[in-house]
């Protein structure tokens, strides 16, 4: 089975401040979740919980049912 993990837009935000991720701004402006060719069907059971910091490392937990 393949998949995708969504991940939250404030993580992603965090993450997109940072030095090198720049061009991924306006990228991110253009398309939601909710507009995303892949997950605007839905999402929730595919939304990762984001723990840790863009200075410490990130980490992106999903439970997955089989």
């Amino acid at each position: 089975m393949t998949s995708q993990l969504a991940l939250p837009e404030d993580a992603c935000s965090l993450v997109f401040a940072t030095s090198g991720y720049e061009q991924s701004v306006p990228n991110m402006a253009q398309t939601s979740l909710d507009s995303d060719m892949v997950f605007r069907d839905g999402y929730a059971s595919q939304l990762a919980s984001i723990t840790g910091s863009v200075d410490t490392g990130m980490t992106a937990s999903l439970t997955v049912g089989v």
